[in-house]
Formats: structure tokens, sequence, C-alpha cells
């Protein structure tokens, strides 16, 4: 029987009510639909990149583990290429499948692994997300702009168009306000100085806010995205998204030797619902932006069983 001081009620409960919140304020229009980007961008260029620099800070690069972003990867990039089999090469199916690949690790993810598992299970789930959408965006941008010149109405692909196609999906996720301040607080962790207090502090106050405000905008997001026609496609990419990765992830991780808490915090990563660069990079191709809208909400809304689920299962094989 889960009673509500167990573990898994405990992380998972503040989550959902923030996201719950959320929704209530779109549905009430306590905030407009315009407003969200405005909450975003302050959500991404201040509030993360302290989070990020002063948790990446502590960590000395050498004691860096590598094996969970191997084994993530080993098991997501497969993955990925079996959906575009499935859905078909196509713009459509390679947006689609990027949706049952690519978690929201930073908006719900920090979040939730941060209340789970605490500072050591953030430093495996900041490693991965060091290269996580660097990976998977520029792989999938390279299988869109081949799976575009398949077309009938396409000119033949070419090497140089490939290239810059992964050159762009390169320099976007480089420079950007998630790996560039992890990357940054590993330089500085290197050094062997720890921050000055006068520094730290307002780096710490901005984290905390982090995790509260990005749920709630995740909630509000959800109020404002319109489900009508699109529950097809939408279940298929949460299915895919929620249930499948993370199965295939714990199952590569436990064979790469990953066991207790990086094993832990890997599941539960690909288990976390659709992450919303996939929308934007729907957006920025212009193919499938209401099926991953959809898509991206239906994947949160089963998140709350999905996940309660995978968390529970993993906190009774760690112990």
């Amino acid at each position: 029987m889960i009673v509500a001081d167990h573990p898994v009620v405990q992380a998972l409960t503040p989550v959902f009510l923030l996201i719950g919140a959320g929704v209530v304020a779109g549905w009430r229009g306590w905030v407009g639909a315009a407003a969200v980007k405005d909450l975003s961008n302050l959500v991404f260029v201040l509030l993360i990149p302290a989070l990020l620099f002063r948790t990446m800070a502590q960590v000395r690069l050498e004691t860096l583990d590598w094996r969970p972003v191997a084994a993530y990867f080993s098991a997501t990039l497969p993955w990925f290429v079996l959906q575009i089999a499935w859905r078909g090469f196509d713009p459509r199916g390679v947006v689609l499948a990027l949706g049952g690949a690519f978690s929201n690790l930073v908006m719900i993810g920090i979040a939730l692994i941060g209340l789970a598992y605490g500072q050591s299970g953030l430093v495996t789930l900041l490693t991965l997300i060091a290269v996580h959408a660097l990976i998977l965006l520029t792989v999938a941008s390279v299988a869109l702009e081949l799976a575009q010149a398949r077309s009938a109405d396409s000119a033949a692909p070419t090497p140089a168009r490939v290239a810059r196609a992964a050159w762009s999906a390169l320099r976007s996720t480089v420079i950007h306000p998630i790996p560039l301040p992890i990357a940054c607080g590993l330089l500085w962790g290197a050094t062997g100085w720890t921050l000055p207090a006068v520094v730290d502090r307002p780096l710490h106050l901005l984290g905390q806010a982090f995790g509260p405000l990005a749920l709630v905008l995740v909630g509000i997001s959800l109020a404002y995205t319109p489900l009508r026609g699109r529950w097809r496609a939408a279940w298929g990419v949460a299915v895919a998204k929620n249930l499948a990765l993370p199965l295939l992830v714990a199952l590569s991780a436990w064979l790469w030797g990953l066991r207790g808490l990086p094993w832990a915090v890997l599941v539960v990563a690909a288990g976390v619902p659709v992450g919303a660069n996939v929308f934007l990079f729907a957006q920025r191709y212009r193919v499938a932006q209401d099926e991953v809208t959809a898509a991206t909400a239906v994947s949160t809304a089963l998140g709350l069983l999905s996940l309660s689920a995978w968390m529970l299962l993993v906190q009774h094989v760690i112990g």
C-alpha cells in the first residue's frame, strides 16, 4: 500500500500539483497565452543557467561518470530509427519519431530528479542534459533533411545540404542557455575554487525559483493546447515516449553495468513526457506542429500514471 510519506509520492505530488496549478491558471485566464513566451524566456535565460552553473560548479570533471550518457543513447538512438521505420521515412514520420524519443529533461526532469534523488541524482541528469539536445536534434535534423529530399517534390539530397542542417543544429544546441552554463560550471569546478557567498547566494535563490515556475509554465501551456481531432497521433507518440523508451533505457543501462542511483535516474529521465524542443523542431520545419502539440499534452497527462509506475518499479529494484 502506498502511503503519503512514500518517497515516490513525496517526489511526484509537488510536481503534478504545480502543473495542475498552471492548468488552472491558464483555464482561468490569470496568465494569458501571450505571456507564456515571456515567462519561458525568463526561465530559460535567467533561472535555468543559474541552477545549472551552480550545480556543476560543485562537481569535479574527473569524477563524472559518462557511462549513463552512453547507456541512454544506446537505447534512444536505435528507438528513434525504429520509429521512423514504423511511421515512414518522411518529414512527419521523423518529427513524430523525435517526439517518442526526446524527454522533457529540463522543465520537468530537473525538478523531479532533484526532489526524488537529490544533488547526486541531479549531477547524473545534468551530465545527460549537457549532450541530450545536441545529439538528438542533430541526428533528427540530418534525418529530416534526408526525408525532405527523398520526397517527390524535393531536390536530390546533397552532402552540402545535410552538412548545413547538421551544423545549424549543432550551433543552436551548443550556443544555448542549457549546455553553456553546464560547461562553464564544470570549468569553474576544475579550478578547485569555491563560489564567493555574494555570488553563490543569488544563484541559489534563482535556482530555487526555477522548479516551481517551470512546472507551473508546463501546466499553463497544457491549458492552451488544442487536442480535438489529434488523439490518435498524440497517443501513439505518448505511448512510445512514456512507456517504451523507459523500458529500453532500463535494459540498456543494466547491460552497461549501471545499478542503483544512476540506473534509477536514467529510467525516470526516459519516462518524463515529451520535451518542448520537439515542438520547436516541428515549428522550424513546419511539419506536424498540431500533432506534436497534442502529443506533448497527452504525454504530460499520461505521465501522472506512467511516471508513478516507473518510479515505484525503480524504488523496488534499487531498494
